[in-house]
């Protein structure tokens, strides 16, 4: 039994019978053969609960699966081909969820966009916490560009988030520099998600980096320079299975840094930031 109590983001939670190994049971599996204790769940988008023929509010379908399971606690997501966009945002906070999930390439919105500052303004007045996807998903960059998030830091100095990915192999010293140029205050709101970023294998067998790929280096490097409470791990199930998290788990304890910064991602941090 592993001594670290692990509580773990970035867990897409989908309709049994919908998505190949993707219902609450499958992830309950891979939570227990992986020794954690919790994690955050992510409402499907409206589009793909629809391709299933389901109609209930995705907020509220995440609501119900996860009301009865003290193991999950829950993200929604913003429909925004709706027009009530901060009346989404009230219902995730009023439906007992804790967050919010904003992929902004697959959505294809601009992060600095009047609607998404609409709905930043009411997640920072709701105490809601925002899991941005960021690097490299076959939308326009321009979108998303990194240094975009910077301008919701600024504009949202209470809203809290998190950059997954940490903007994979292209982007990561912009998310970096992100994280660095939003340190100086006493309430630290801008997170880097420890999510698929594992290295990859060539056709050779050698290391390499994949689009998401970070190095341990990278990885320490971003510890020394932001601290050891600012970074959360993901586990990006179903894309992610059980072998993968379990490695990803035993890069983290292995790295050469801190006990308290290797229980701070594996758990700390996020169950202070969504817990208190």
């Amino acid at each position: 039994m592993s001594d670290y109590k692990i509580f773990a983001n970035h867990a897409h939670l989908f309709a049994k019978n919908t998505k190949p190994n993707a219902d609450i049971d499958k992830l309950k599996e891979l939570l227990d053969a992986c020794e954690i204790e919790k994690a955050v769940c992510f409402a499907p988008f409206t589009d793909q609960l629809a391709r299933y023929g389901i109609t209930e509010n995705s907020r509220k379908w995440l609501a119900n699966e996860i009301k009865n399971e003290p193991q999950f606690v829950g993200f929604g997501t913003i429909d925004f081909d709706e027009k009530n966009l901060k009346d989404q945002v009230k219902e995730t906070a009023d439906s007992g969820l804790l967050g919010l999930k904003i992929h902004p390439a697959a959505q294809e919105l601009k992060i600095d966009s009047p609607e998404l500052f609409e709905v930043y303004e009411e997640a920072e007045k709701q105490g809601l916490f925002i899991s941005f996807h960021t690097g490299l998903h076959w939308h326009r960059i321009k979108d998303y560009q990194m240094l975009l998030f910077d301008e919701v830091a600024y504009n949202f100095p209470k809203l809290r988030f998190s950059m997954e990915h940490i903007g994979g192999y292209s982007f990561f010293k912009e998310a970096l520099l992100v994280m660095n140029n939003n340190s100086r205050d006493d309430i630290q709101h801008v997170f880097a998600g420890w999510t698929s970023i594992s290295m990859e294998k060539d056709d050779f067998g050698n290391e390499r980096q994949g689009a998401w790929s970070l190095t341990d280096d990278e990885l320490c490097t971003l510890i020394h320079q932001t601290g050891p409470k600012r970074s959360i791990f993901g586990l990006d199930f179903p894309y992610k299975d059980i072998e993968y998290t379990k490695k990803a788990i035993e890069r983290i304890k292995n790295l050469p840094i801190t006990e308290e910064a290797k229980r701070g991602i594996l758990g700390d941090n996020l169950r202070e930031i969504l817990l208190g």
